[in-house]
């Protein structure tokens, strides 16, 4: 049980890290999208590759803040019938939603990588002129993203599992 408590929460640190950073990537964008809108009417100057980076960002953000949510507990849940289950049938319940989840973000993860190539062999860029190159750089980050959902869901199937086998009293 040490072990399996030593391994969720070294997955539950890792996660809390990079959500962490991508937290921070939301001021990064609202310092873009208010730049962006202040040159264009302040100086007449605009950019499409500082509009691309806008939703660049976004996505980075959307991508890796999913495994955050859920490491912080801030994942959408109908508890009218969980709340009133014992504590161990909740156990079983997360167990169980955490392994097909984890299983679902590694189908996804492993999809995404012909995508990803795909991209890179044409040396994808921005269809528009003067928009950002390396599209693949960006469609990349939805493998690794994926991966770290699984890693979150491997943390929350280790508590879930602890929890089952070794229930706190039910007063």
């Amino acid at each position: 049980m040490a072990v399996i408590a030593k391994l969720t929460d070294g997955a539950h640190g890792i996660v809390r890290v990079v959500g962490e950073v991508a937290a921070w990537s939301g001021l990064a964008l609202v310092l873009l999208v208010a730049f962006n809108v202040l040159s264009r009417y302040l100086f007449s100057y605009g950019s499409v590759a500082l509009q691309e980076a806008e939703w660049h960002l976004m996505a980075v953000a959307a991508l890796f803040g999913m495994s955050y949510g859920l490491n912080q507990g801030g994942e959408v849940r109908v508890d009218i019938a969980y709340a009133k289950f014992s504590p161990r049938v909740q156990a079983a319940i997360d167990l169980t939603s955490a392994v097909l989840m984890c299983a679902v973000s590694l189908i996804i993860a492993y999809l995404c990588i012909a995508y990803v190539q795909s991209s890179y062999s044409i040396n994808e860029g921005s269809p528009d002129p003067g928009g950002l190159g390396y599209r693949y750089l960006l469609k990349a980050c939805l493998p690794v993203a994926f991966v770290l959902l699984a890693l979150q869901c491997l943390a929350m199937t280790g508590h879930a599992l602890m929890a089952l086998l070794h229930p706190k009293s039910e007063t």
